[in-house]
């Protein structure tokens, strides 16, 4: 964010969801301290529950609802308790390794699109149905 380091790890999880490219979860020790504001609201996923939301503060730039997490997901999902996911589309860029991952298409999904990946992906148009 405005060219300063979020968050790094190698030890966070990759979660992978029908038709989806993969969301990646730091562990909260992972992210630069200050950098996450608690912001409005929340969502339910059928499958891991309640997300709340963060503001991504830089510098500059404030990325509103940026980042999320689950504080008490549903059991099969215990392990990304408290991990925090980004979405690719409101950074500056993220980076698996040391290839600059692409946004999931549709602005609603947080998936990172990497080279190694086939598509189509949920939020393409025309998947609205799947």
């Amino acid at each position: 964010m405005d060219g300063h380091e979020i968050a790094r790890t190698q030890k966070g999880y990759r979660v992978l969801e029908t038709s989806h490219p993969p969301v990646y979860y730091f562990p909260p020790d992972a992210i630069r301290p200050g950098t996450l504001v608690p912001a409005q609201g929340a969502s339910l996923c059928e499958w891991k529950g309640e997300a709340v939301y963060f503001d991504v503060v830089g510098p500059k730039r404030r990325a509103v609802r940026a980042a999320w997490a689950y504080y008490k997901p549903s059991p099969p999902f215990a392990v990304i308790a408290g991990h925090i996911a980004f979405y690719a589309a409101l950074m500056d860029a993220c980076y698996v390794g040391d290839e600059q991952a692409r946004p999931q298409p549709g602005g609603f999904y947080g998936g990172w699109v990497t080279s190694n990946l086939t598509g189509p992906f949920k939020g393409e148009p025309g998947s609205g149905h799947w």
